[in-house]
């Protein structure tokens, strides 16, 4: 089985005459823009967005916002919003489409800022130190949310400063989240009146007694709080803290009044799994969101529920369809949801029958995403493993319908790089199920010869090493260095139907490795271009793991080894990581209670046969899997007196963000395998 990725391949074709072909680096990669948060206004007229730019200096990025007249054929993106001494982000139009609201600096406070749609300068709306906002249908209500004290009652409730020593104290845990030690702060919603622009006031808190994060952290957005269409009802997501935090998957989606008048309803209490993407329909008669059934299982698979707001009765949508949603957008008419879901390499735009719950897939291969409404039909940003993103639109709600491609935001930098060819190839893995694979091949290669290969393996492990672009691992910076690059997505991976991601449970080294090897092996046999012999395997997260557990479970099977962020010893992994249901379900229960189900699989126990050349990666801010796991590798491989290298990154958290660390990290990662694969 395999299949040409025509988009992988095609979407840079074009891009005009240049001097001389050549592969992308990791410095073209950085370089690049990036488009992020959008908007399309109520007429279907204006697209708005931030995009992100690359500060080298300064070793950061920040965001513009630009507009795009979506009714002139022809049309070129221009700036909106460009003050160099700010970063604006998160557009919003306000309900009658003149205005553009977003979130920027002022005077060191993130405040909400709004501009005309027409041009002009910016005006500033709120300022009192915010994350993000979102306008009441009605036009005469600001939401935002921000951190305060716990119990806050309005915006002007702050941290009160600490005297005497610099101790942390803390009496549960969850002490630690991702990157950030718990400092008795929470994201909390509060409302405030707007009139002429303006909001007046520090706010009214609508989240009464509740203890929580909304949106949730580290990664919650807007997407987890909605608008009635009234204005008068805020819907939004959230795990209520206690003491059970660190176990507990049960984020619940409530209603309160935009007055505070009354305590917030829980809408979702009766079940004990996550429920979140609140989205309300035009109409104001449905509220349409997710639902896993698994209590503990963040991976689960989650499943479309409509509730009728008038009578709370509630329908799973799409419960016969064995894939994941990951957003939902209502059609103007209010006629269809479409929903994004993985689906076996790409991540497609459904669009989804409410009568039926039948899907209809919209968009061909790639990675789709951040879906707008528009009269006519929607805007989103799609990108492949050889494509950054740009915004399309499409029309209609059937299958089959070709996408307008509205922007090309990098066509100047890209102009003139020679990206790899790219297929996606399926093989016989562990217990005889399909498994698939991308495989990219440098540009270039001559004729009769041979590639050294990265092999790479995905984290999460729920997760995919799909047709999507990425600013961290990204396999065309790997073939543009001249390896061919290779990509299993094992059993545990997202897109293939929920058994196969359930696959991987309390089996982290078991059928994963067996998929691993029959991949190697698989591509190795069709690809004569493909040197096995010259072949390094990284990988991250789940992949790091995967790096220690072949290196003592495949000794001889790679030149090399990068382990980034990888867990080394379960047992300690079990008592230092912060969201311990993550841990806990992977392997049946806590350690205390299985140590056998950890032990199986745990990487410590194989170091006696460890010999592979390995690199070890971490970030000292990773409290998902902490430094010491990579220290404690590397110190494995120091005893045993293998060649090994640590790299720390004391500003860096379980990702790599900074521009001049991730060019740092690709000169150590190819540096590496270069050495071992090309003798370098």
């Amino acid at each position: 089985m395999q299949k040409t990725s025509l988009l992988a391949i095609g979407l840079i074709a074009g891009l005009g005459a240049a001097a001389q072909a050549r592969p992308l680096t990791i410095n073209d990669v950085v370089s690049l823009s990036r488009i992020g948060g959008a908007d399309v206004s109520p007429d279907g007229r204006w697209l708005v967005w931030d995009q992100r730019e690359t500060d080298m200096a300064a070793n950061k990025g920040r965001t513009d916002l630009w507009r795009l007249d979506l009714s002139r054929k022809g049309a070129v993106p221009e700036k909106l919003a460009a003050d160099p001494a700010k970063s604006e982000s998160g557009p919003a139009f306000s309900p009658d489409g003149q205005w553009v609201f977003f979130t920027a600096d002022n005077g060191g406070k993130s405040a909400v800022w709004r501009v005309a749609i027409a041009g002009g300068a910016p005006e500033l709306v709120a300022d009192q130190d915010v994350s993000g906002f979102r306008i009441a249908p009605t036009g005469d209500k600001l939401l935002v949310w921000a951190d305060r004290p716990v119990g806050a009652k309005s915006l002007a409730d702050k941290a009160a400063s600490k005297d005497g020593g610099s101790a942390r104290t803390y009496d549960h845990y969850f002490v630690r989240h991702w990157d950030t030690w718990s400092d008795g702060q929470r994201s909390q919603l509060f409302v405030l009146p707007l009139a002429g622009g303006k909001a007046t006031g520090d706010g009214v808190a609508i989240g009464g007694a509740l203890v929580g994060d909304t949106p949730s952290k580290p990664f919650g957005d807007g997407s987890e709080i909605a608008w009635s269409k009234d204005g008068r009802t805020v819907y939004f997501t959230l795990r209520e803290a206690g003491t059970t935090e660190p176990l507990s998957t049960n984020l619940d989606i409530f209603a309160a009044p935009a007055d505070g008048s009354a305590a917030p309803v829980n809408l979702t209490e009766a079940n004990q799994a996550t429920d979140t993407l609140p989205t309300v329909s035009p109409d104001g008669k449905w509220l349409a969101y997710v639902a896993m059934k698994r209590p503990t299982y963040e991976a689960d698979r989650q499943v479309i529920q409509l509730r009728n707001l008038a009578t709370g009765e509630v329908r799973a949508l799409t419960e016969g369809w064995d894939r994941s949603v990951g957003s939902l957008a209502w059609s103007r008419d209010g006629k269809t949801l479409y929903a994004t879901a993985q689906d076996t390499g790409d991540d497609a735009v459904f669009a989804v029958d409410l009568a039926t719950g039948k899907p209809a897939r919209l968009t061909g291969e790639g990675t789709a995403a951040g879906v707008l409404a528009t009269p006519r039909g929607y805007v989103y940003t799609l990108n492949s493993l050889t494509a950054p993103s740009d915004f399309y639109a499409g029309t209609g709600v059937k299958a089959g319908g070709k996408p307008t491609r509205l922007t090309w935001v990098n066509k100047d930098k890209l102009a003139g790089i020679d990206m790899p060819g790219v297929e996606h190839v399926g093989f016989k893995g562990a217990n005889g199920d399909t498994v698939w694979a991308y495989v990219m091949k440098p540009a270039g290669l001559a004729e009769g010869a041979k590639a050294p290969m990265a092999f790479l393996v995905h984290g999460g492990p729920q997760s995919s090493f799909g047709n999507g672009w990425s600013y961290r691992w990204n396999p065309a910076l790997f073939a543009g260095a001249g390896y061919g690059a290779v990509m299993v997505d094992f059993h545990g991976s997202t897109g293939y139907g929920q058994a196969f991601t359930d696959a991987i449970n309390k089996d982290w080294g078991g059928k994963p490795l067996e998929d691993l090897k029959l991949g190697f092996a698989a591509v190795t046999a069709k690809y004569g271009w493909l040197d096995g012999s010259r072949a390094c395997a990284a990988g991250g997260s789940y992949g790091g793991y995967m790096m220690n557990w072949i290196a003592g479970n495949w000794p001889d099977g790679f030149k090399c080894l990068v382990t980034h962020a990888g867990v080394f010893d379960a047992r300690a992994m079990a008592y230092e990581t912060e969201e311990l249901w993550f841990d806990e379900w992977e392997h049946g229960g806590p350690y205390f209670e299985v140590p056998a189900n950890y032990e199986k699989w745990n990487p410590v126990n194989h170091v006696a046969a460890w010999k592979t050349p390995m690199l070890v990666i971490h970030g000292e801010k990773d409290f998902r899997i902490p430094y010491t796991q990579g220290i404690a590798a590397f110190t494995a491989a120091q005893r045993r007196g293998i060649e090994s290298r640590l790299v720390v990154y004391p500003d860096e958290n379980h990702w790599i963000l900074k521009p001049k660390n991730s060019i740092q990290w690709y000169t150590e990662v190819l540096g590496w395998m270069d050495e071992h694969t090309k003798g370098k």
